[in-house]
């Protein structure tokens, strides 16, 4: 008899990229190993669609209770599985009520997996109405209740072992068969294209370096692109925005030539899984980064691309990727190189597996 698994997670399924990268890419190999896949979000496809948007608190509010009774289902439903994974939280405010119910009193095994430090508020402007009801205090509650916690790096390890010692990190990880770099990309364009991705909540970072590429474009012929679900609020040289699609996004992400991913370093930045670097790696896109959390391991700084400490480094830096289209290219491949080894779907699809021995 086939073993159940009752995934859970906040939206709906193929939307966000941590469901997408940290679980959903890996339920063809677990149905592989026999076990059957169920899955539940809190916010349906039509909540999802206004979630962040401005206003429409009507229908967030509707969108709201409807995620609460699909929750409350669980209540009898969750009896059914062998194993229930719950991704960041059941429910977006108040405590960990069906978390707790699920493990101690239907006494399944909950898989906790997170890979942000959710722990800390984290409020943005989409968001700052009900931060105040967020419960943050209820992650480490859920790591007690869970059988095990998947996490995504180190850093996150080492707040959930404070409150459970079956903590494992699996990163977050890229299909490689699925990113895959231009088969011929043009090094020697007039036009060099500094490209940043990334969602609404990561994209006041980008702001930082604005004053860096004004100045680059002083000086050469660049072009900004910004694969975003919004525009950026603020002025960049030669900005090409583009609206993510996931229909298109591999072939907008293969456009650019060098990705860029500053960030704050704060204790929030210290819990980020590398993602955006690991994408542009996996197209053999040369990345400069900043140096916070697991950034300086996936980089290594002058082998796969380059960590700016200071406006500085990043114009330097930005500068000599631009100048050096050879040196684009090696660092590039052995970005590639790298992930397929240690970052991909297929190097850690067992990890995954074993999650649910």
């Amino acid at each position: 008899m086939k073993k159940r698994i009752l995934f859970l997670a906040p939206y709906p399924q193929g939307e966000a990229p941590s469901q997408r990268f940290r679980f959903e890419q890996y339920y063809g190999y677990l149905k592989a190993e026999g076990f059957e896949i169920h899955f539940q979000s809190f916010w349906d496809r039509q909540a999802w669609q206004i979630l962040y948007c401005p206003g429409n608190w009507g229908a967030k509010f509707f969108g709201l209770l409807r995620g609460f009774l699909r929750r409350l289902s669980l209540l009898w439903r969750a009896r059914r599985y062998n194993f229930v994974f719950v991704h960041r939280e059941l429910t977006p405010v108040g405590p960990p009520v069906l978390e707790w119910w699920i493990s101690r009193v239907l006494k399944k095994k909950l898989i906790y997996d997170f890979d942000d430090a959710i722990w800390l508020p984290n409020t943005s402007k989409q968001n700052r109405m009900v931060a105040f009801i967020k419960w943050h205090s209820k992650v480490k509650n859920i790591c007690r209740y869970a059988h095990k916690v998947s996490v995504g790096n180190d850093y996150l390890a080492e707040f959930a072992r404070q409150w459970n010692p079956a903590v494992v990190t699996i990163p977050t990880t890229i299909d490689t068969d699925y990113h895959r770099p231009v088969a011929q990309k043009n090094m020697a364009s007039d036009t060099i294209i500094l490209g940043w991705t990334g969602t609404h909540s990561t994209l006041p970072y980008l702001k930082i370096i604005a004053p860096i590429l004004w100045q680059l474009a002083e000086k050469y012929n660049i072009q900004v692109r910004v694969i975003c679900n919004v525009a950026p609020d603020f002025e960049l040289p030669a900005l090409d925005f583009v609206q993510w699609s996931k229909e298109r996004e591999i072939e907008d992400l293969q456009a650019i030539d060098i990705g860029l991913m500053p960030l704050i370093d704060d204790a929030w930045a210290k819990g980020k899984c590398g993602f955006k670097a690991l994408q542009y790696m996996a197209l053999e896109i040369p990345p400069v980064v900043s140096p916070v959390g697991v950034n300086t391991q996936i980089v290594a700084h002058g082998q796969r691309g380059f960590c700016a400490h200071t406006a500085e480094d990043w114009y330097h830096y930005l500068e000599q990727l631009i100048r050096e289209p050879d040196l684009r290219l090696k660092l590039g491949q052995a970005g590639r190189s790298f992930v397929e080894k240690h970052y991909s779907v297929r190097a850690n699809q067992m990890s995954v597996v074993r999650l649910f021995a």
